[in-house]
């Protein structure tokens, strides 16, 4: 079996070449996304700088705590506050009486130069003490540094989950498909008296002999990978500037990957050497060019779960909590079910796609009746594509419609001509303005947990009533008060007149407000709104006037400007996170296409020596080649478009449950870009080898 398996891989290396290339990125990606993941699990170790010379750091608290039921007793949820609590004037007090203390940008802590054990007797629970590098705390690098890690984590797990995904699919694709171009060998080997066990058992051995040397290819590359990823990152603006990944990093990742990519090359074989197992000894003899019992029961029961269970999540999510087809994480991995589905049914699709086109002349007829014959390599060479221009449609569409639904929404929701906005703006406003800034409020949810909910503080409720535009389910916005609040249907308690126990931004409370208006959850921005009174520490940074009124440190624009400005259609740091996704898509489509046509066509010498022997010119078998190919692109951008229609038409109406503007967004460009590329490569691909083939 051994010398069998060696001999095999030795003959047949150009149609594992591809499979190897694929399963060798795969790998590789994953140990970058690791390496980088593993990096990014901490900040730096930065040394205190706001407080660098004190010893001892008391800061106001930065939390608030608040009982809760849980089970049989009770337990004390806890929320972060906007901005820690200022340092008790009496403590204070207490504390200059007794050492020196240095204050730095704030009321909110102080240095103390003293001994720990004695600030920290003082000082009790009124006040958080800090020493050595908790010190760093009070430090605004610090908070910035644990959103730059939110981020880029986020990306670098969505490319890990998009990078398995894609190779998963490619090689289970690539195995299958060699499998079928091989039933004559597989035939002859059962006629030489092969078992179905043995043939079975000499697949999953070539599987696994490619899966352990492109695993171990993956990982070298992504050692050399790793660090230029970084950089990248960084100069992309995803990474903070300290983020880097050494030579020094853990060893998990590479585990991580290696067995992953043997495993995969494994699993993808397994489905394909069953088939070759079932293959007779009279497959050597009556081997046809029309493709036969195309979709095998288990694939056709897996696609239609897959493609089924896509469908009913989609509906089920619009129905129950539309908000979430808002978050990039429902629509970066939603559409993968949806592509599976689609492209394992692809061979069901195949021939009647390709039956109805019609071509004119000799070539036309030749190219729909071998694409509708041959439907395993049509099918081979359309998924790629499927998954490719989904992707892109999917990915950069939703981004896109979220977006500009978020500024559709943000421009309709005010009357005001022009807004002012930056940090800090002075109050009282300009005559005829409403100014408001952000703050937040904390809730229980049942009694059971502390829910923390970003608000909006009002400065003259009367003015901000007349410019804004909310949707209004109930109530009237101008029964806002210093002892009312107005809410949303996200909220836990949303029946007007009803009174609600909250919490405010610095953590007093809990106060009792009235609810007077309940507001449509929209696209996530109709947060609850309260009085100046009932958001302590709130600074004005929005200003809606009908008159430019020029603010001292702000900025004055129409405002549709100012929702365009303020709801770009793409950062240029998620730009570079979404190319970076669809990239390792469009690589290994790419890879998927070249190989399996390389070994379609590189098989097809005998019938294109018949075309030839028929009278077709050497241009025109050339033609032909070609228009196969493009008519499988053809076919897989339409189902990738298919699959992009589903996932858009979804998300508009989550939007339109959610009453926020439906501005749907397909983002032609990138998916045409995505086609063209495929249709490029697929077409050299097989013209190149039919054209040795036809010298």
């Amino acid at each position: 079996m051994l010398s069998v398996v060696v001999s095999g891989l030795r003959a047949r290396w150009a149609s594992f070449l591809g499979s190897f290339t694929a399963l060798a990125l795969g790998v590789g990606l994953l140990a970058v996304m690791g390496l980088g993941l593993s990096a990014g699990a901490h900040a730096p170790e930065r040394a205190p700088q706001r407080f660098a010379s004190s010893p001892v750091v008391v800061q106001g608290q930065d939390r608030l705590s608040v009982e809760v039921r849980r089970g049989p007793g009770t337990t004390v949820a806890s929320g972060r506050l906007d901005r820690p609590q200022p340092v008790d004037t009496e403590l204070l007090r207490e504390l200059r009486a007794r050492w020196t203390v240095t204050s730095a940008g704030g009321p909110d802590a102080v240095g103390v130069d003293a001994p720990a054990e004695r600030v920290l007797a003082l000082v009790g629970d009124r006040a958080q003490v800090l020493t050595g590098d908790e010190r760093r705390r009070v430090d605004p690098e610090t908070e910035r540094d644990a959103r730059a890690l939110v981020t880029l984590n986020a990306l670098l797990g969505t490319a890990g989950g998009v990078t398995a995904f894609v190779s998963v699919f490619v090689v289970a694709s690539t195995f299958a498909f060699a499998v079928a171009l091989r039933r004559r060998e597989f035939g002859l080997l059962r006629t030489a008296g092969a078992t179905p066990g043995q043939v079975r058992r000499m697949l999953l051995a070539e599987a696994a002999a490619v899966g352990v040397l492109a695993s171990a290819a993956g990982c070298l590359l992504g050692a050399w990978g790793a660090p230029r990823l970084a950089r990248v990152l960084v100069d992309g603006g995803v990474a903070p500037s300290w983020f880097t990944i050494g030579s020094d990093a853990v060893t998990w990742p590479f585990h991580t990957a290696f067995w992953t990519g043997a495993g995969v090359a494994v699993a993808g074989a397994v489905a394909a050497s069953r088939r070759a197992g079932r293959v007779g000894p009279t497959a050597a003899l009556r081997e046809a060019d029309v493709d036969t019992d195309l979709l095998p029961p288990g694939r056709a029961l897996l696609g239609a779960g897959l493609l089924l269970g896509g469908l009913g999540l989609l509906v089920w999510t619009c129905a129950t909590e539309p908000s979430e087809l808002l978050k990039r994480k429902t629509y970066t991995t939603q559409p993968m079910l949806l592509i599976s589905g689609v492209a394992l049914l692809s061979p069901l699709l195949v021939r009647p796609a390709a039956r109805a086109l019609r071509l004119p002349g000799a070539v036309g007829t030749l190219v729909r009746e071998n694409g509708a014959a041959a439907v395993r390599r049509t099918a081979a060479v359309a998924a790629p594509v499927l998954v490719t221009v989904a992707l892109a449609g999917t990915l950069l569409g939703s981004a896109a419609t979220v977006t500009n639904a978020r500024a559709a929404e943000a421009r309709q929701q005010t009357a005001a001509a022009y807004v002012t906005t930056g940090s800090g703006l002075p109050l009282p406003v300009p005559r005829s303005g409403a100014a408001t800034g952000a703050s937040s409020v904390f809730v229980r949810d049942g009694a059971e947990a502390l829910v923390k909910h970003g608000a909006r503080a009002v400065a003259d409720p009367a003015a901000w009533a007349s410019y804004a535009r909310l949707p209004v389910v109930a109530g009237d916005l101008r029964g806002l008060d210093d002892r009312s609040i107005v809410v949303n249907e996200d909220f836990g308690r949303r029946t007007v007149g009803e009174s609600v126990e909250v919490w405010r931004a610095d953590g007093s409370g809990p106060v009792r407000l009235r609810i007077a208006a309940v507001l449509a959850k929209g696209t996530g921005a109709n947060g609850p709104y309260v009085t100046w009174a009932n958001a302590p520490g709130a600074t004005a940074d929005r200003i809606d006037t009908d008159l430019p009124a020029p603010v001292p440190g702000g900025t004055v624009r129409t405002a549709a400007a100012w929702a365009a400005a303020t709801h770009p259609v793409t950062t240029p740091q998620t730009r570079l996170g979404l190319l970076l996704v669809l990239g390792i898509a469009l690589v290994y489509t790419v890879i998927a296409l070249a190989n399996t046509l390389l070994m379609a066509t590189s098989v097809r010498g005998p019938e294109l020596a018949s075309l030839r022997l028929a009278g077709a010119t050497r241009a025109q078998i050339l033609r032909v080649v070609a228009g196969e190919t493009l008519l499988a692109v053809g076919i897989g951008a339409a189902l990738g478009l298919g699959v992009t229609a589903l996932c858009l038409g979804g998300l508009g109406a989550g939007l339109a449950a959610l009453a926020a503007p439906v501005a749907l967004t397909v983002p032609w460009g990138a998916v045409g870009a995505a086609a063209g590329v495929c249709a490029v490569v697929a077409t050299a691909a097989s013209a190149l080898p039919a054209w040795r083939l036809t010298a």
